[in-house]
């Protein structure tokens, strides 16, 4: 068997790779008998409901790269995994990661979906899809799927109210959409858009294709208005629209009769509190021996309640769980390997902080404003965090110290960034503000502000973990040093956030750079102000985002670089300008220190059977890019022995 399967293999090879990393338009005969799956044994393919299964992939299916220790596996099984909510069935497209451009392990953006795909000047994007390729239910996916996304339900006003997504708009401007071919579609806009891949290889994707064949049956444009009026009343629905809506959200992934492109399909419907997932027989990858992925038939995901996953995860009720398990949870997890077939990994978060202070540097009250805008103030607090106690204390060692900044793991990591004006150095902190004039103290040894008030520091959390009150404590200690109080004020998350956009807010404490892995070609949005909800300059970002309608233009030099370099990437044409960009950003936040990482890299537990293959030991632990599991292809994870659920 071995033989013929690698000779089969060679044959492949033999006729000739499209695309580096691809198979061939057309496999032998010793091949298709290594693609057929099990599953579909004595009910499907032998019985005439499906075709052969050289008729259900693509002409050129991809071949799955093997990441290091992945080795090819066996089809069957089931895999049970437990979510906190209904959903979370969304997590199965997170999961499964088919796009029609992905983040490979490297993270870099390659074809998936889509056979390849070209760019020219930035700006002009030619999509070519996989000839032959299928919908889950059979049908072929072509550039009328794209075509009736964007004629019939982007710019329908009653399916798509708010106007184009963002990833769509240049300067407030569409793009020329056109068909080349039933495999080929182009978008042409008049000047760059960095945005537009991106937003294609997320974990939540931006889909701007649909399922036209299921979904014109719930539009007015093709069905009878009167038999849409009727279907949307008994379902207690408004208007066709809703009735459309109701059918159509490939990421939500709840409706089981919307066909998929992901390895899994949804087979339940809600509301239920245990949702089974089939392998999709038209999915269009395969592994390096031919046989077609997913490797494992059924995905079933357990509802339970947030509070009690580690617990069922401890007693062996999930065989692949990171959903709901927090670091402090790793030793009690660790306990339950003794009594479980399961291990319990560390995976890194890849957040440019965990946790990260943001003065307000849009504060209301002038006085705190203005030490805010004085990068001497900024300096000062930043030395005067132990972060090595942090994390000695909290972490066992075990995080990343140092600023706000992208990790190791990304290419445009500079080590000197991560750590400048990071270290513990409470002399030099205490210089610093003594330069700055706040030398007076009252009787408690707080320095007093010009106008005789004492330095006391409030900082405003989400109160949603108890992990930031005791972070917050250790800071205390030793701003102390410096002759600064700090107050902890726990809250609601959405009550903070109004209060931050209101400068009501003087400091608060949230997570880090989203992008800590970045590369050039990832948004650097968020180390400009271009947003209300960043926390250390609300209004900057208002006044960005509603173009001067709103909040207050940058007053901060450094501010008004960003922004300048921000617009510099998104009208850069070449990667090596987007690169150019993002490097000369991350060094403005290291030298101006515009927020105080605190603690990076945190492990993340992942719980995984000792029956299940294919999980990498180490690996980063990333919602975009990565897509958490996503990235380290799913459809190849497979089991040893299957179970019966």
């Amino acid at each position: 068997m071995r033989r013929r399967t690698t000779l089969a293999l060679c044959a492949i090879l033999a006729a000739g790779l499209i695309v580096a990393g691809q198979a061939p338009a057309q496999a032998d005969s010793k091949t298709k008998r290594q693609l057929i799956s099990p599953f579909f044994f004595g009910h499907s393919e032998l019985s005439g409901a499906l075709p052969k299964v050289e008729r259900r992939l693509p002409r050129v299916p991809l071949v799955a790269h093997l990441g290091p220790k992945q080795t090819v596996g066996r089809h069957g099984g089931t895999l049970s995994l437990l979510v906190g909510r209904e959903r979370d069935t969304r997590l199965m497209v997170v999961y499964g990661y088919a796009r029609l451009v992905r983040y490979d392990d490297s993270f870099q953006l390659v074809p998936d979906i889509l056979e390849n795909f070209e760019v020219k000047e930035g700006r002009i994007f030619t999509l070519h899809l996989r000839p032959g390729h299928r919908w889950s239910d059979g049908h072929p996916f072509t550039a009328g799927d794209f075509k009736y996304y964007w004629e019939d339900v982007a710019h329908n006003p009653e399916l798509t109210p708010g106007g184009l997504p963002k990833a769509f708009l240049v300067d407030g401007k569409p793009p020329l959409f056109e068909v080349l071919s039933p495999t080929t579609v182009r978008y042409t806009w008049d000047k760059p858009n960095p945005h537009f891949l991106p937003a294609l290889a997320g974990a939540a994707p931006r889909f701007i294709f649909r399922p036209a064949h299921y979904l014109k049956r719930f539009h007015v444009k093709y069905a009878k208005p009167q038999m849409l009026k009727t279907a949307a009343a008994e379902l207690r629905l408004q208007n066709w629209a809703a009735l459309h809506s109701l059918k159509d959200n490939p990421y939500r992934f709840d409706n089981p009769d919307l066909p998929t492109l992901q390895p899994w399909r949804n087979t339940t419907h809600g509301p239920a509190q245990r949702f089974i997932f089939l392998r999709n027989p038209y999915f269009h990858r395969i592994d390096p021996e031919g046989r077609q992925l997913p490797y494992i038939d059924r995905v079933i995901l357990r509802v339970s309640s947030p509070s009690l996953i580690a617990a069922k995860s401890m007693s062996g009720e999930s065989d692949l769980q990171a959903r709901s398990l927090e670091f402090n949870q790793y030793t009690f997890l660790k306990e339950g390997e003794k009594r479980q077939p399961y291990d319990v990994r560390l995976w890194k978060t890849a957040r440019g902080a965990h946790l990260a202070l943001y003065p307000n540097l849009n504060v209301a009250d002038p006085a705190w404003r203005k030490l805010f805008l004085d990068v001497r103030f900024r300096r000062a607090l930043s030395l005067g965090i132990n972060r090595h106690e942090i994390n000695q204390v909290l972490y066992f060692g075990l995080g990343t110290e140092g600023n706000n900044s992208v990790l190791p793991q990304s290419r445009l990591y500079e080590q000197s960034q991560r750590f400048r004006w990071a270290e513990f150095d409470p002399k030099r902190a205490n210089r610093l503000l003594d330069e700055m004039g706040l030398t007076k103290r009252n009787g408690r040894g707080l320095r007093l502000l010009p106008d005789g008030r004492p330095l006391e520091i409030i900082v405003e959390s989400s109160g949603e973990h108890t992990e930031q009150t005791d972070i917050l404590e250790l800071v205390h200690d030793s701003w102390l040093e410096l002759g600064i109080k700090l107050y902890s004020k726990p809250g609601q998350r959405e009550v903070l956030r109004k209060r931050v956009v209101s400068g009501q807010t003087m400091m608060s404490i949230w997570s880090g750079l989203a992008a800590g892995i970045a590369t050039a070609d990832i948004s650097p949005a968020e180390l400009a102000p271009t947003n209300p909800y960043q926390f250390h300059w609300p209004r900057w970002g208002d006044w960005y985002r509603t173009g001067g309608r709103a909040g207050d233009p940058p007053s901060l030099p450094a501010a008004k670089t960003l922004l300048k370099l921000y617009h510099d990437w998104e009208t850069a044409t070449s990667h090596a300008e987007r690169d150019k960009a993002w490097r000369q950003m991350l060094e403005i936040h290291a030298d101006e220190v515009l927020t105080f990482g605190l603690i990076a890299a945190i492990p993340q537990p992942v719980v995984v059977s000792r029956r299940l293959r294919n999980v990498p030991e180490e690996a980063i632990y990333s919602w975009d890019p990565g897509a958490y599991f996503g990235v380290y292809n799913m459809d190849l994870f497979w089991v040893t022995r299957g179970r019966k659920n």
